[in-house]
This record gives C-alpha cells, sequence and structure tokens, in this order.
C-alpha cells in the first residue's frame, strides 16, 4: 500500500512539474512599445498572468471536442432582432441583434463568426459579451449561413468585404452615437482584416481582435492537421455546395470544387462561387495577407501553438510584418487548441476573457482621454 501511494505522489508531482512547463504559462506577446500599446498591456489582467489551461483537457484534441460539447448543448440564444440585408446583386446577409434597448450611446461589439458558423453556434461567445462587457451586441452573419438561403451564386467563406461594409453601415444607421468595436473569429477574422486592410483609418470601427486567424490563404489551410482539414471541408460541402448544386452547376469550376477533399483544395476551386475569374482573383480579393500591412486601428491578434487548423507557422511566417506595425499587439500561447481556451477546472473561457479586458481597457483609455 505505501508503494502504491509513494508511485502515485511521484507520478502526480511529474504530471504537475510538466503542467506547470508546458500548459501554464504567461503568454507570449509581440508589439511594438508605443504609449497606446503599453496602456492596453498594463490594463489587461490575462497579458500579465499565467493562462491555466484546464488540467483535465488541455490536450489540443480534448479542447476541441469539449468545444463542440458545450457549442452543441449550451442553452439556445433568442436574439431580440434579425435585420436581413439584400445587397446590390441580390444576395442577402443579415445583422443579429442583443441588447437593443441599451442606451444609444452603449458600444457596439461586431461579432464575425466562423467559417460554417450561425447565429446559434455563436451564442457562447455573444452571450460572454453581452454579459460581462455590457454592450450591445450585433452579430455580422454571411450569405448562405444560418437560416439564410444563397440568392444568388456568390459564397464566400471567408466573406466579403462589401457585405461586411454595408453591414457597418446599417450598424451605424441605427445606432449613430454608439462606438463600434470588432472580434472576427477564425474565417471570421479574415473578412475583417481584408476589410480593415482596404479601408485604413476610414472606418467607425475603434479597435478589433482577430481570434485565432490563418493569415495567408494561399498556403494557411495546406498546414492544417489533415482530419480536421478534410473534416471541415466535408462540413462545407454539406452546409453549402451540395444544397446549392443548381445555382452553381453552370460555373466551369463547380465539378473540381465539389470533388474537393481538404480545405487547402476547396479554396483553390472556390474562386468562381465567390465571384471571382481565377484563384489569383480570389485571393487577392479575399486573402487578408493582401492588405494586412494597411491596418491602422489598434488590433489584438491571438494565436495558439497547438493550433491544429491554423497552424503556428502562419504565424512565424508573417511575424516580421507584424513587428513592423505599431497598432498590433500579438499574443501567442503554447496551449489554446482551435478558438478553445479553456482555463481553470471548470473549463472557464480565458480567450472570452481576455477580449472583454483588452476592449474595457481600450474603452477606457479612449473615455478617459489619456494622452498617448
Amino acid at each position: 500500500m505505501m508503494t502504491f501511494l509513494l508511485i502515485c505522489s511521484v507520478l502526480l508531482i511529474i504530471a504537475s512539474i510538466y503542467y506547470f512547463l508546458t500548459a501554464a504559462k504567461k503568454p507570449f506577446l509581440i508589439y511594438q512599445s508605443t504609449p497606446l500599446n503599453k496602456a492596453i498591456v498594463d490594463g489587461t489582467r490575462a497579458l500579465n498572468r499565467r493562462y491555466f489551461a484546464t488540467p483535465w483537457l488541455f490536450n489540443t484534441h480534448l479542447q476541441l471536442i469539449v468545444l463542440g460539447f458545450f457549442k452543441g448543448f449550451a442553452k439556445p440564444l433568442e436574439y431580440e432582432q434579425n435585420d436581413v440585408l439584400t445587397m446590390i446583386d441580390g444576395g442577402q446577409v443579415s445583422v443579429d441583434w442583443i441588447g437593443m434597448d441599451l442606451p444609444e450611446d452603449t458600444p457596439t461589439m461586431l461579432v464575425l463568426h466562423t467559417i460554417s458558423g450561425n447565429p446559434q453556434s455563436m451564442r457562447g461567445f455573444v452571450r460572454y459579451v453581452r454579459e460581462k462587457l455590457g454592450w450591445r451586441v450585433a452579430l455580422c452573419v454571411r450569405r448562405g449561413h444560418g437560416d439564410m438561403k444563397l440568392q444568388t451564386a456568390s459564397f464566400n467563406t471567408m466573406g466579403n468585404t462589401d457585405d461586411f461594409a454595408a453591414q457597418i453601415q446599417h450598424i451605424k444607421k441605427c445606432f449613430p452615437k454608439s462606438d463600434l468595436y470588432a472580434t472576427g473569429i477564425s474565417a471570421g477574422s479574415g473578412v475583417l482584416a481584408h476589410y480593415l486592410g482596404k479601408v485604413g483609418l476610414n472606418t467607425p470601427i475603434k479597435a478589433a481582435v482577430a481570434y485565432c486567424p490563418a493569415y495567408d490563404m494561399r498556403n494557411a489551410f495546406s498546414r492544417a492537421v489533415p482530419f480536421y482539414s478534410k473534416m471541415m471541408a466535408k462540413k462545407l460541402h454539406r452546409l453549402f455546395i451540395t444544397p446549392n448544386s443548381e445555382t452553381f452547376q453552370h460555373l466551369a469550376s463547380y465539378t473540381a470544387l465539389k470533388e474537393t477533399q481538404d480545405l487547402h483544395e476547396f479554396h483553390q476551386h472556390l474562386y468562381e462561387v465567390a465571384g471571382n475569374k481565377s484563384t489569383d482573383d480570389y485571393m487577392q480579393n479575399s486573402n487578408p495577407s493582401e492588405v494586412f500591412d494597411d491596418i491602422k486601428i489598434p488590433i489584438l491578434i491571438l494565436n495558439a501553438k497547438d493550433d491544429p487548423v491554423c497552424h503556428i507557422d502562419n504565424v512565424y511566417e508573417h511575424q516580421h510584418r507584424i513587428e513592423a506595425m505599431d497598432n498590433v499587439i500579438l499574443v501567442l500561447t503554447d496551449r489554446g487548441s482551435h478558438c478553445a481556451y479553456f482555463e481553470g477546472l471548470t473549463a472557464k473561457p480565458w480567450a472570452n476573457r481576455l477580449i472583454q479586458e483588452y476592449f474595457s481597457t481600450f474603452s477606457h483609455i479612449q473615455n478617459t482621454q489619456i494622452k498617448l
């Protein structure tokens, strides 16, 4: 019995040491030491303390399994209003609202969803922002997602920058006194970054977060773990391509697109469906990497080194560009998987807390008019 207890004690000590060395570490930050960046970092507690990844599921794949479980079984969210917007070509997007009854000058968080996201799959983050930040939330839903049917032969996993600009215009028209902030999650960060790069400072968005972005669409998806790449490609076919076969079948590239097996192949053949003449045109019009250096508003980027979908090499490939920009704070963690980031014994959302603290700090800096 004593021997058994001794062995268990030794194993527990080894496991604890391993946990603290690999899964309970402070985020690694890359940013220029400007007054604004320093004020944001100093005021954001999560950036200055260890991220204690949940001990019983800090494994990359376990985090994703539990994330899927939470998304599937969380209490449904009833949005207060659904505004469907019809674009000039007849395509439709929507803005789904929470917090419509808040004072007009309450800040509004624009949320850009994941690659196959919909209003219910985003309910955890939307609910967190509404409850913890106390802000209004405007979920910007892309073409073909949720309950919306594709009205035209135009679909883009990364979203359409002009569509997003129209959603922003609508949100600003509804609440002209509200400061706007934006969070793009996974693929949602793609259209957010592409929009911000195109418009520079000519945007009502005050600050943004890119949560687990892939950076360069030309090669990012080729680095994804094959299992997840194939699984996500099948899901895209099931949700968007197969149900709309009659809409797309006249396109010359449709046959090649419907036969793709992984994310990289899928995005190499999506160009006509996304309204472009070639893959190069598609990359030019949708790839955030093309205009990344032209983003001018403050933006926090969060990536995990164990992300199986948006590989850490994507970050390293563009690190030199980030280091040259004075408006970017890059946050790297050893654990977190892809948009999971559970912390503590009860698996609370660490990334959500980081995002909440970041925007709270930035908003406080703006409102108190600190001279930076």
